[in-house]
């Protein structure tokens, strides 16, 4: 495990390796269930020209956690030949489908405020019951790929990470081989703040390994962690994959930020306005990172997101995605709850179209062109 530095600013970060590896890691962003879907068809287009049985890493946040989980859950049943896998669309589109109908974001408000409990166990258990049913970290695979689910420790201010080789905070320590649920995992994955947040997990500080000069590696850091989204301190997933691999797919589906002339003034209104902004600024610079990296070639791979723009990419035969379409799907709510049949076919074409159109721009131009979208109707 890593010891801890001091910057001159007197920020505690956790280093990284002197060099990235080589390897392929692809970030999941946040976004509800309009994340959730889209980076489905990723994983469709992924899956067909071979580069999802290629990954070593799989980080993800919040919406995107959503996705992952049921992917790594399934991973060693989705019977890779040639280097695709058979029954991505049984084990997991369709599950995600079927999910994306189920309204959860209320309902646990309800029951978190009427019945014991909180609101984010309310829907860490909607999970359990319609995904991961009783799945521990200890079901996702073996590496490669590593699954990372990240939140966000509001104790600390860092990443909160879990994994089936390890959960830790790098300021607070590390936990080896956790059996944490899996739905407990994605659920402070997802538990986006004010309402959904904070998600709690009661740990045996002794379950901890000995202390390697974390800061807060004591009680009660190591005894009741705060987790909130993972989007809070990175909605791109990026983090753990950028410090380790020198290949990086980027699946961006965050919310597009738009003009609200009368902004509403009471506190959740007000209070979601706000972290809406700070999420989009935080965001927006760390593409700059990721697309500044990629001409500079510290780093190989691609970034797309579900506010692009797909002409951008410069191909003559990229499916054909209208932008005033596309930007319509940019902007649905960010929200656990139902989503019509329609709009989870666009969702998941776009997906599709914007990674086909990423790779074959600036990873591999080998890729053969698709011929059609996954569903009738397109974006």
């Amino acid at each position: 495990m890593n010891t801890q530095i001091a910057d001159k600013d007197g920020l505690v970060r956790e280093p990284g390796p002197a060099q990235p590896q080589p390897g392929i890691a692809l970030c999941l962003s946040g976004g509800g269930y309009r994340a959730m879907v889209f980076h489905t068809g990723v994983l469709w287009r992924l899956n067909e020209i071979g580069y999802l049985a290629k990954l070593d890493r799989v980080s993800s946040v919040s919406g995107g956690s959503i996705t992952a989980g049921l992917l790594g859950l399934n991973w060693k049943d989705l019977n890779f030949k040639d280097g695709v896998a058979q029954r991505l669309q049984e084990l997991v589109i369709d599950p995600i489908r079927k999910f994306a109908h189920v309204s959860i974001d209320v309902s646990a408000v309800l029951e978190g405020v009427f019945t014991p409990g909180s609101i984010s166990d309310k829907v860490a258990a909607a999970y359990k019951s319609h995904l991961f049913g009783d799945a521990t970290l200890q079901d996702l695979p073996d590496d490669p790929p590593r699954f990372v689910i990240n939140a966000t420790n509001i104790q600390t201010g860092a990443l909160w990470r879990f994994s089936k080789k390890y959960m830790r905070d790098y300021t607070v320590g590390e936990i080896k081989a956790p059996r944490i649920p899996l739905a407990q995992a994605v659920g402070a994955s997802s538990a986006f703040p004010p309402i959904l947040s904070p998600a709690k997990l009661h740990l045996n500080p002794a379950d901890f390994e000995p202390a390697q000069g974390e800061p807060y590696h004591r009680t009660p850091f190591t005894q009741e962690v705060y987790l909130s989204d993972g989007g809070v301190y990175d909605n791109l997933g990026l983090e753990t994959a950028w410090k380790r691999y020198r290949t990086i797919f980027v699946s961006d589906a965050g919310l597009a930020m738009t003009a609200d002339a009368s902004p509403a003034s009471d506190w959740a209104r007000h209070s979601k306005r706000v972290l809406d902004l700070i999420d989009n600024q935080v965001r927006a610079l760390r593409k700059r990172q990721i697309v500044q990296a990629f001409l500079n070639r510290e780093r190989d791979g691609a970034f797309w997101s579900v506010r692009s723009n797909i002409a951008d990419y410069g191909l003559t035969d990229s499916l054909p995605c209208s932008p005033q379409r596309t930007a319509e799907l940019a902007t649905i709510p960010t929200r656990l709850s139902d989503m019509p049949d329609a709009t989870q076919e666009r969702l998941i074409n776009w997906g599709y179209a914007i990674c086909d159109a990423a790779i074959r721009r600036w990873v591999d131009p080998n890729v053969k062109v698709p011929p059609k979208f996954p569903f009738q109707g397109g974006v």
